[in-house]
């Protein structure tokens, strides 16, 4: 085996237990990563690679591994934000043309300083759509994220380069950002692991509790423990195998005893036409057969939403874009769908805004009630198989906005309530596509669901072994 194949091989979590323990240095590992970021360039999840810097970071972690051991808790790992985060050194562009010659920031983010704390290789900035408004990752100004699994197909967003690059083993784990499903979207769409936490949860985290508080970080990952080795790491960048990592460490064995209640309806519903997929029903399906085999309580859940949730989300949703400091007429430079998000913001009154925030505030109190009768409650991610790059993009922007929410009509709804979810792979189509279910959880049980992931994980894996291998288990 050479050493390319050894670090492939390794999960992130033994990646960082084998620099730690000098098996590998951080440059040889961070090699490895820009190696494989050159091979599979033509996925398009990288806005920008910043090779020479990387290298350098990565000489200053092995010299000070020397002299005192590790630096931090994700001590030689490469990795890299979306493209809407403050990195020194690097160009923020939002994914837009209005920014793409802006100089290098001069300053971190706290984010990103926490990383930095936290021993990371910083190796560039993940591809994301303008503004990361939408659930695909096109733009203009950079090559779309493709999705590993059908290069023809987009990779999901907002976070759809950080899940492409995670998923086709670019980087052993990513950060992403959540405001309507931007982390589990292109999670499920490349068949990875991806964590929203609950608001206010990540300490560089915008802390108000409202619904208008919408965004949250969260991590991307091939497994449910590296998942939540780098959730411990966004929570405090100094502990190492943390309350997180616990947790999923011990989901392998069994995840609990836990009140599951799962549900097809959308809060989209009857506003928009919402169709899933056989492979999305199958998904849940196979989900909650597994986990009430594993002896956890399961039931259908039989209740409504409250109406006009997608005109009230649409309108809190939108309305972000006119915090952003962007002079008038701007606009006429932005691609068609944050044009007609910025015009609709700014032609609102705010009295419609606050209307929306009052109606919102009280959907989500009432669907909290629901959901609160369960420990976790799992949907479908996607309602069907990621279309073809370039889908979105040439719509009109109405239409793309509708469609989007008929592809996602799960996620943005998490957000809303502010409540952790995590997405988590459950079988594969006839066409090598995966389908994930969704698990919702109760304020501050991103451990709970890490563990939940962690059991589902092996209950799945259990249920594709070889049918000789599963009776000699039985």
């Amino acid at each position: 085996m050479t050493e390319h194949d050894a670090i492939a091989s390794l999960t992130a979590v033994q990646l960082r237990d084998a620099i730690a323990a000098g098996t590998f240095t951080a440059r040889q590992v961070t090699e490895h990563y820009l190696a494989m970021i050159r091979k599979h360039a033509a996925l398009g999840a990288f806005m920008t690679v910043h090779a020479d810097d990387a290298l350098a970071r990565a000489d200053e972690l092995d010299a000070a591994y020397e002299s005192a051991g590790v630096v931090g808790p994700l001590h030689g790992l490469p990795s890299a934000f979306k493209d809407t985060v403050h990195v020194a050194g690097m160009v923020t562009t939002f994914g837009s043309k209005l920014f793409v010659d802006t100089p290098p920031q001069t300053e971190d983010d706290p984010v990103s300083l926490n990383f930095n704390t936290a021993g990371v290789v910083q190796v560039g900035k993940t591809t994301l759509p303008e503004f990361a408004l939408s659930c695909h990752s096109d733009n203009v100004i950079a090559e779309s994220a493709r999705n590993p699994r059908n290069p023809e197909l987009t990779a999901g967003g907002s976070s759809g380069g950080a899940a492409a690059a995670v998923a086709a083993g670019m980087l052993p784990v990513a950060p992403g950002s959540d405001g309507g499903g931007s982390i589990r979207i292109p999670a499920a769409a490349t068949g990875i692991v991806g964590l929203k936490p609950g608001r206010g949860t990540i300490p560089t985290d915008e802390q108000r509790d409202d619904v208008t508080n919408l965004s949250v970080t969260g991590p991307l990952a091939q497994t449910v423990e590296d998942a939540a080795m780098l959730m411990d790491a966004l929570v405090d960048p100094t502990q190492q195998n943390g309350r997180y990592l616990t947790a999923a460490r011990n989901g392998r064995e069994s995840a609990g005893e836990l009140r599951i209640g799962y549900t097809t309806a959308s809060p989209f519903q009857p506003d928009l036409d919402i169709t899933l997929s056989q492979s999305a029903v199958q998904a849940l399906t196979l989900a909650v057969t597994l986990l009430s085999r594993d002896g956890m309580s399961v039931e259908e859940m039989d209740f409504s939403y409250l109406p006009d949730y997608h005109q009230n989300f649409q309108t809190v949703w939108t309305q972000g874009l006119t915090r952003m400091p962007l002079p008038e007429g701007t606009e006429d430079h932005m691609e068609a769908l944050a044009r007609d998000f910025i015009r609709q913001a700014r032609q609102r009154t705010q009295t419609q805004y606050e209307d929306a925030v009052a109606a919102l505030t009280e959907w989500a109190n009432d669907t909290r009630r629901i959901f609160g009768a369960y420990d976790v409650v799992v949907t479908p991610v996607l309602a069907f198989t990621p279309p073809p790059v370039g889908t979105f993009s040439a719509m009109e922007a109405q239409d793309d906005y509708e469609y989007q929410c008929k592809f996602t009509p799960y996620t943005s709804m998490i957000n809303v309530l502010g409540l952790p979810a995590i997405s988590i792979p459950v079988k594969e189509d006839e066409n090598g596509m995966s389908w994930s279910i969704q698990a919702v959880g109760r304020a501050g049980t991103e451990d709970k669901l890490l563990r939940l992931g962690a059991r589902l994980e092996a209950l799945v894996a259990g249920e594709h072994k070889p049918a000789e291998e599963n009776s000699s288990r039985s």
